[in-house]
């Protein structure tokens, strides 16, 4: 009896436990059954509100690929010819006939891209050097249509932009983004011809914006984009997944020939600035402020004591310049035109360089911490100049002999050629009236002023030849 009490008790215990075992089992076996069926509604939730809120690519490219054309562009090139042949006497030695009185030419073709801006005028959009010196320029949309000899309305090579004109109807146009509100990160399509295969659409990020260096003689302020831009593709176009035009494809760095995911496209609201001058003047002239600018930098801002660390230093004014006329000195550092705000020096030149001579424009800058903002009237038809001080590590003004001016400040008698301050464009006969823009009137007071300074540059306010100007030295 006491052996079947114990052997229930046992069997009891154990079959309890079973029954725990299992419970946990069939628990979890539960909890994972419905984390799977949890996770694959979400995952198909997602994908129904990926698929209903992202619009379709290939729907907006049926909108958009019918207003980007290609373009043949036939063009002649002088024919190099040995030059013993210009000889007379081997001619004659060899029966040959005289040389022509012109020289000899070929034809070539090339091919690009292009964009209708404006389907109602016939406005294409393309690259200049697509198109310079072509004596035909033929136009071919997605349907087949083929216009030849397209009228090109003008050229500007400083930006790279170019505008033509066909005789089309129904043609359709692209919506114009605003550039300035691209982010570096935000998706963009290239669509284009490249190597000439037909239009063509690659697709990639924009790699970095106001990019410029690669033609330090023209205006630059490039999107760099990763999608696939390849010889043929300059002059089309670079759009959002709005199917909105940001871009003119413009050039590529391709060591080998080929697209390695570095290219560049002229932002689409410089593209339509030049291409507004053209359509109004026929042709591209150029504003001058008058000024000579460089970067500004934190130790300049620093030295200048300036609330800001980025912006277009003023290093010299013209005189009788627009900036002159406007009460724009040396020293001064813009920071907007037309409330639409500039960086550096090469974004001062571009938002000079791209307005028309004659145009009234409003030019913020700070003049030690106030912020001041004046009219000027843009002259001239030069580009405003830029320089960039070289940066060395001798004494301050080691090599310097100074001495009391007659009129105000410290004239500078002589400056040794191999000293720093020459280097930095310190000139005999100018005259030091400020040390970051604290008024100098002896030596003594320049010492003190130099040797209060802590920062890694030192702004030196000079007059040369009745010019105002900014002289920095570093140390």
């Amino acid at each position: 009896m006491a052996k079947n009490k114990k052997f229930w008790k046992i069997f009891s215990s154990t079959l309890a436990a079973l029954v725990v075992l299992l419970r946990g089992f069939l628990v979890q076996a539960l909890v994972i059954s419905g984390l799977v069926i949890s996770a694959c509604s979400q995952a198909q939730d997602k994908s129904m509100t990926d698929q209903s809120l992202r619009p379709g690519v290939a729907d907006m490219l049926e909108r958009v690929t019918p207003a980007v054309v290609n373009i043949a562009v036939v063009g002649e090139v002088e024919v190099q010819q040995n030059p013993l042949l210009s000889d007379p006497r081997l001619r004659r030695y060899f029966n040959m006939p005289n040389a022509p009185d012109q020289p000899e030419t070929r034809e070539t073709a090339a091919v690009g891209s292009g964009v209708i801006i404006n389907a109602d005028q016939g406005y294409v959009v393309t690259n200049a050097h697509v198109v310079k010196d072509a004596k035909r320029v033929d136009v071919i949309l997605q349907d087949r249509r083929r216009f030849e000899s397209a009228e090109v309305l003008g050229i500007d090579p400083q930006t790279d932009i170019a505008l033509l004109k066909i005789p089309a109807e129904n043609l359709h146009e692209l919506p114009i983004a605003d550039s300035t509100t691209l982010r570096v990160g935000d998706s963009v399509l290239a669509i284009g011809n490249p190597f000439g295969l037909g239009q063509t659409v690659t697709t990639g990020l924009i790699s970095a914006l106001g990019r410029t260096g690669l033609d330090r003689e023209n205006y630059e302020d490039f999107i760099q984009t990763d999608a696939s831009i390849n010889p043929g593709n300059s002059g089309g176009a670079l759009v959002d997944y709005n199917g909105e035009l940001v871009g003119i494809n413009s050039a590529i760095i391709a060591p080998s020939g080929g697209n390695v995911g570095i290219g560049f496209a002229v932002p689409i609201n410089m593209a339509m600035a030049v291409v507004q001058q053209i359509v109004d003047y026929g042709d591209v002239q150029r504003g001058l402020l008058g000024v000579q600018i460089s970067d500004l930098t934190p130790d300049l801002a620093e030295a200048l004591n300036l609330p800001i660390d980025a912006g277009a230093l003023v290093q010299a004014v013209s005189p009788d310049s627009a900036a002159s006329d406007a009460g724009i000195e040396a020293g001064d550092v813009i920071v907007a035109v037309n409330e639409i705000q500039v960086d550096s020096g090469s974004g001062l030149r571009n938002a000079i360089g791209l307005t028309r001579a004659g145009t009234e424009v409003e030019i913020t800058f700070y003049r030690d911490q106030d912020r001041q903002t004046v009219s000027a009237t843009i002259s001239g038809v030069q580009t405003v100049a830029q320089t960039s001080p070289e940066i060395l590590d001798n004494g301050l003004l080691e090599g310097v002999q100074l001495a009391p001016s007659n009129v105000k400040g410290v004239l500078v008698q002589n400056v040794e050629q191999n000293s720093r301050a020459f280097a930095y464009g310190l000139r005999n006969e100018d005259i030091i009236t400020a040390v970051n823009r604290n008024p100098v009137s002896s030596v003594s007071v320049l010492q003190e002023l130099l040797a209060a300074s802590t920062s890694s540059a030192v702004a030196l306010t000079v007059i040369r030849e009745n010019q105002q100007m900014l002289v920095i030295i570093r140390r």
